[in-house]
C-alpha cells in the first residue's frame, strides 16, 4: 500500500510509495490547486490505474491527477466547484460504470456533483444545497436500494444531511437530521449488524462522538417540490426520455438565468431535483433529438439574446457535454426551433424561427455532433411558429411557417437534401400565431389550420399534394384564438379542431365533416386566459378530453369527451402563477396520462398526475431556470 497526503499550505500533494514491509520511499510532490484540504482517490478513466483527487478550498476547483501506473501522475486538470470546498469523496452516482465526485463547499453551503465521463473528463458541477458551513462529506447507499447516497457534515447548523440518491446522477432534497455541537467529521457503518448503514459523527464542539442507527431515524427522500432562481424566467420545454431509463424526463428552456433545466423522471410520479447547464444569453426555446446519431438523446436550444443556436450532446445516462455553438451568428435573435429529418440522409436537422426577421433558417447536420453554418430562406414578416410534414407527397419533408405581422403563412418544399424551394405564400386571418397540420378531406394529401389571433378565427387551407394550397377557408372562434390542435372528438374518423381562445376565456371545437370542411364552433368555458391547449384521453374511455393552460386564473382546465364532440363542464386544478404552455405524457409510467404546465411568473413546472379516471392529483411543482414559455 502507498499513500498520498493533501499539503494545505504548499498547494501540493505527497506520494509515498510502500516498500511493502511497513516502510516507504522519500515523497513525490505534485501540484494542486490553492489550499487543497481534503484528498480522494479512484480509477477516473477506466484504465485500471488508481487516480487522484483533492478538494482546494483556496482556488474553488478541484484537482484531478491521472495515474501512469507505475507510483508517477500526469499534472493536475482543474474543475470549479463552489465556494472553499473542504472535503472530496467519490462514487458512482448514475450507474454508468464511471466514477463521479462530491464536494462540501464551507462558504457557499452546498455540495458539488460532478458526473465523470470515464475518460478522466467530468461534467460541470452540479449543486445541491446544505446546511450551514458544510464541511465533510462521505458517500454510501442508507436506504438499500442499491443507489449511492451522499453524507454531509453542517458543522455550522450542528446537524449532518442527507441526500438520497436516484441512481441517474441526481438527487432527492436535504434530510436533516441532530447533532451535538460543532460536528465536524461522518463516518458510515453497520453499527448493530442489521444490514442497515449507520452514522457516527464526530462532533468538535462537545468532545463527543454521536451514533445514529438506521432504526432511529427515518432517511426519506423529498422530490415533490422544487423552488426556482429568481428570474429565471421560464419560456419553452419538452418533455423526452434522455436518460434511456424508459422514463418521461422534461427539458426547460430559462430565459432569465442563461440555463437549461433537466428534470429527470424517477418514474413513479416524481422528479429529481433539477440539473442545470449553461446556455447562450436568454435561452428561448429548446428541442430533443439524437443530433450525432450515437442513439442518445441530444438538446438544441435557441438562445435570444446571443441568436445562436447551442448544442449539448448526450450521453445516454440523463448527462450532457457543456454547450456548443453551431452555425454562424444570426443576424436576428432566433425565436423557435423544430427538429426533422429535411434531406433524407437519416440525421434530423434544426429549423429555427427568428425575431425580427423575415427569414426561416435550416441547420444541416453533417458530422458528428456538429451542424453546418445556417442556411437562411426567406418567409414573411415576423415568422412566430413552425410546422413540418410532407406537403406534395414526394415523402421529403417541407416545412410552414405562420408569419404574425404578414398575415400569411409561408410553404417551404424540400428537395430532400437539405434544401429548399422558394417560399409560397398564403393569405391568413389577422397575426396568425399558431399552425397544425392534418388530413381534413380524408385525401391523404396534407391540410393547414392557422390560429388567427386578432381576426378571432382559423383559416383552413385544403391541400392539392402537390405543394400548393387552396386559398383560405375561414371559421369563427372565440376572442383571441393563440393555439390549436386537432384530434378525433367525435369518433366518426373525421379531424376535428380545437383553439384556446384567451380573450373570451374558453376553446372553440369545431367538428370535421370529412371533405374539408367544419361545422361552426361549439364553445366550452375555461378559466381566464387560456393561451395553450392539447388533447389526450385521460380517463381511459377511448375518447379524446381537451386541457387547456389558464395563465390569468393560474389553473388548467380538463374537458372530458363524450365520443359525439361535446364535452363536460371544465373542472380546474390549481397551478403556479401564470401557466402559459401545456403538454402531456405519461410520467410515471402507470399507462395513466399525466400533465405538464409550465409557470411562467413563479419560475415552475407544474406536474399533475392522472388517475385514469379523468381526474388528476395537486400539482407538483419542480424548479427550472428563468424565464420558462
Amino acid at each position: 500500500m502507498d499513500v498520498g497526503v493533501a499539503n494545505e499550505k504548499s498547494n501540493n500533494i505527497s506520494v509515498l510509495i510502500g516498500h511493502g514491509n511497513g516502510t516507504f520511499a522519500d515523497q513525490t510532490t505534485y501540484s494542486t490547486g490553492f489550499g487543497p484540504g481534503s484528498v480522494a482517490i479512484g480509477d477516473f478513466n477506466n484504465d485500471i490505474l488508481l487516480d487522484i483527487v483533492t478538494a482546494n478550498s483556496g482556488s474553488n476547483d478541484v484537482s484531478v491527477l491521472l495515474g501512469y501506473g507505475n507510483g508517477t501522475f500526469a499534472n493536475q486538470m482543474t474543475y470549479s466547484t463552489g465556494s472553499e470546498p473542504r472535503s472530496v469523496a467519490v462514487a458512482d452516482f448514475n450507474n454508468d460504470s464511471r466514477l463521479d465526485i462530491v464536494i462540501a463547499n464551507y462558504k457557499s453551503n452546498d455540495i458539488s456533483v460532478l458526473l465523470g465521463y470515464g475518460n478522466s473528463s467530468f461534467a460541470g458541477q452540479i449543486t445541491y444545497s446544505t446546511g450551514s458551513e458544510p464541511r465533510f462529506v462521505a458517500v454510501a447507499d442508507l436506504n438499500n436500494d442499491t443507489q449511492m447516497d451522499i453524507i454531509v457534515v453542517n458543522s455550522g447548523s450542528n446537524n449532518v444531511g442527507v441526500l438520497l440518491g436516484y441512481g441517474n446522477g441526481s438527487f432527492a432534497d436535504l434530510t436533516t437530521y441532530s447533532t451535538d455541537s460543532g460536528p465536524l467529521s461522518v463516518a458510515v457503518g453497520d453499527f448493530n449488524n442489521d444490514n442497515r448503514m449507520d452514522i457516527v459523527v464526530a462532533n468538535l464542539g462537545s468532545s463527543n462522538v454521536g451514533i445514529m442507527l438506521q432504526e432511529n431515524i427515518v432517511v426519506l427522500g423529498n422530490a415533490m417540490g422544487f423552488t426556482f432562481d429568481s428570474g429565471s424566467d421560464l419560456r419553452d420545454l419538452a418533455v423526452h426520455d434522455v436518460n434511456n431509463d424508459n422514463r418521461l424526463d422534461i427539458v426547460i428552456a430559462n430565459y432569465g438565468s442563461k440555463t437549461i433545466s433537466v428534470l429527470f423522471g424517477n418514474g413513479n410520479s416524481t422528479f429529481a431535483n433539477q440539473v442545470t447547464y449553461s446556455t447562450g444569453s436568454r435561452p428561448n426555446s429548446v428541442a430533443v433529438d439524437d443530433f450525432n446519431n450515437d442513439t442518445y438523446v441530444d438538446i438544441a436550444v435557441a438562445n435570444y439574446d446571443s441568436k445562436n443556436v447551442g448544442i449539448l450532446l448526450g450521453n445516454g445516462n440523463g448527462k450532457f457535454t457543456l454547450q456548443t455553438s453551431v452555425g454562424t451568428r444570426f443576424p436576428f435573435a432566433p425565436f423557435l426551433l423544430a427538429v426533422g429529418d429535411l434531406n433524407n440522409d437519416g440525421r434530423p436537422e434544426i429549423l429555427v424561427g427568428q425575431n425580427g426577421s423575415n427569414v426561416a433558417h435550416i441547420l444541416v447536420a453533417y458530422d458528428i455532433g456538429s451542424l453546418t453554418d445556417q442556411i437562411t430562406y426567406s418567409t414573411g414578416s415576423y415568422p412566430i411558429f413552425v410546422a413540418v410534414g410532407d406537403f406534395n407527397n414526394d415523402t421529403q419533408m417541407d416545412m410552414i411557417i405562420a408569419n404574425y405581422r404578414g398575415n400569411t403563412v409561408s410553404v417551404l418544399r424540400g428537395y430532400g437534401n437539405g434544401s429548399f424551394a422558394d417560399q409560397a405564400t398564403y393569405s391568413t386571418g389577422s397575426y396568425p400565431v399558431s399552425v397544425a397540420v392534418g388530413d381534413f378531406n380524408n385525401d391523404n394529401q396534407m391540410d393547414v389550420v392557422v390560429a388567427n389571433e386578432k381576426s378571432n378565427n382559423i383559416s383552413v387551407l385544403i391541400g392539392h399534394g402537390n405543394g400548393t394550397f387552396a386559398d383560405q377557408t375561414t371559421y369563427s372562434t372565440g376572442f383571441d384564438p393563440g393555439s390549436v390542435a386537432i384530434g378525433d372528438f367525435n369518433n366518426d374518423t373525421r379531424l376535428d379542431i380545437v383553439t384556446a381562445n384567451s380573450g373570451s376565456n374558453d376553446v372553440s371545437v369545431l367538428l370535421g365533416y370529412g371533405n374539408g370542411t367544419f361545422a361552426n364552433q361549439t364553445t366550452y368555458s375555461t378559466g381566464s386566459g387560456p393561451g395553450s391547449v392539447a388533447v389526450g384521453d385521460f380517463n381511459n374511455d377511448g375518447r379524446l378530453d381537451i386541457v387547456t393552460a389558464n395563465s390569468k386564473s393560474n389553473d388548467v382546465s380538463i374537458l372530458l369527451g363524450y365520443a359525439d364532440g361535446t364535452f363536460a363542464n371544465q373542472t380546474t386544478y390549481s397551478t403556479d402563477s401564470y401557466p402559459i404552455s401545456v403538454a402531456v405524457g405519461d410520467f410515471n409510467n402507470d399507462s395513466q396520462i399525466d400533465i405538464v404546465v409550465v409557470n411562467y411568473l413563479k419560475n415552475t413546472a407544474g406536474v399533475l398526475l392522472g388517475y385514469g379516471n379523468g381526474s388528476f392529483s395537486d400539482q407538483i411543482a419542480y424548479s427550472t431556470g428563468g424565464a420558462t414559455k
